[in-house]
């Protein structure tokens, strides 16, 4: 019977830290751009010298 009373606190101390970090992940902009990742890889972002020529990337 203790061990079921030790299991609900373990498990409140564990819902409780899950809860702090969705918080924290929420304030610090975690979930502000979902698209933008997704969308950066399509992006051609090779820079263009001023002769119009691309630049090498090595």
């Amino acid at each position: 019977m203790e061990v079921i009373f030790i299991l609900i606190i373990v498990s409140l101390l564990f819902i409780a830290l899950i809860a702090v970090a969705l918080y924290w992940s929420i304030r610090s902009g975690q979930f502000d751009d979902l698209e933008g990742h997704g969308h950066q890889i399509l992006m051609d972002d090779d820079a263009i010298d001023s002769d119009g020529k691309k630049e090498s990337s090595q």
